[in-house]
């Protein structure tokens, strides 16, 4: 990005500009002149920054490349509200949000607009220690200050609701998991209780001559206890060595 052949800034200040691009946010301050290369506020997708100058002369007036900001100091002031706007806008985000998707959508577009309002801040700084007597820039640094603590709050809140969305799907998981966990070792125990039951009941169910076609029915039911207590053992050996001990703790 190459400085308008028409400002008249001294030599050192233009000698550090590449061919290329603007560069990084920054102050340049010599011979009374200051320069400020600052960043358009991003827009999501964008791969390269929009780099917008502006000149401060010796005498306190302002020029700027961007003529839809207008002229003099309240084009600067624009830039920092165009920040501003683009904050309230993922605020409003925030307040509608309900889904870990939302919040991690919010924290990836938020991340570029947080990274330019924090070098705008560092910018408008190094500008203010440069030019310490000029209100302006001092409430313009201000004003970036602001900007900055904002969005390092609704980085933070919206980070902390997407750790606790995450958090609560994995709880809920886990009490899913817990559930299907018992449910299983509560039919393991059934069929353990009722499998010689079922064994004995199918070999005796068979149409084959066994013998016991013509025997008291006392044997019957002696069979059938006996298979009920086989089944209990059985079911205390499967509590006993499974070692499964499942709490839930609210």
């Amino acid at each position: 990005m190459q400085l308008p052949y028409m400002w008249d800034v001294p030599d050192t200040i233009r000698a550090r500009f590449g061919q290329k691009s603007s560069g990084k946010q920054r102050a340049m301050f010599s011979d009374g002149h200051l320069l400020l290369v600052l960043h358009r506020a991003p827009r999501y997708g964008e791969r390269e920054r929009e780099g917008t100058l502006f000149w401060r002369k010796p005498d306190g007036e302002w020029e700027c490349t961007r003529r839809d900001l207008g002229k003099g100091i309240r084009a600067l002031r624009k830039h920092v509200q165009e920040y501003e706007a683009t904050e309230e806008k993922f605020r409003a985000d925030y307040e509608q949000a309900d889904s870990a998707e939302d919040y991690f959508r919010i924290l990836e577009r938020m991340a570029p607009l947080h990274h330019a309002a924090r070098s705008l801040h560092t910018t408008l700084q190094a500008a203010r220690e440069a030019i310490p007597g000029d209100q302006d820039l001092i409430d313009l640094r201000d004003q970036a200050y602001t900007l900055e603590r904002t969005l390092d709050l609704l980085h933070v809140n919206t980070k902390d609701a997407l750790d606790f969305g995450i958090a609560k799907r994995a709880e809920e998981q886990a009490r899913i998991s817990l559930q299907a966990v018992q449910t299983a070792h509560r039919l393991n125990i059934l069929a353990a209780l009722f499998f010689p039951l079922m064994a004995i009941s199918s070999v005796f169910g068979m149409n084959l001559s066994s013998g016991l076609e013509g025997i008291s029915v006392w044997i019957f039911w002696f069979i059938f206890l006996s298979a009920i207590l086989l089944g209990l053992v059985i079911s205390l050996w499967v509590l006993s060595g499974s070692g499964i001990k499942v709490r839930w703790r609210r």
